[in-house]
């Protein structure tokens, strides 16, 4: 694993987010800072579980998912939020935790 990013939830509108509609999210860059912060707002009818609405997640990038998701409490499916990349969020410790396996 290695770390990509850390999300962390908002009701604050930030500048040059993206909107994920199709998941009822807006999210910045995590690459336009040093630390790769990613800002998380989500919809009122967003149906994203309540725990990554609510609680900051840290991302790490895999190299197989489904191996790095063996044995774990999956929280969100995987799934492809955009072209490229295949996402999945689990629950370590009562924190939330995304898997990133990008596509070559």
């Amino acid at each position: 694993m290695k770390y990509h990013h850390v999300g962390i939830p908002t009701q604050t509108p930030q500048p040059g987010e993206v909107h994920l509609a199709e998941h009822g999210v807006y999210c910045t860059d995590h690459e336009n800072n040093p630390f790769g912060i990613q800002w998380m707002r989500y919809e009122a009818g967003c149906r994203l579980p309540e725990l990554v609405k609510t609680v900051a997640h840290i991302a790490f990038e895999v190299e197989d998912l489904q191996q790095a998701l063996a044995g774990q409490e999956i929280l969100i499916q995987p799934n492809s939020p955009s072209e490229g990349v295949i996402v999945a969020f689990v629950i370590c410790n009562g924190a939330p935790v995304e898997y990133l396996q990008f596509l070559k």
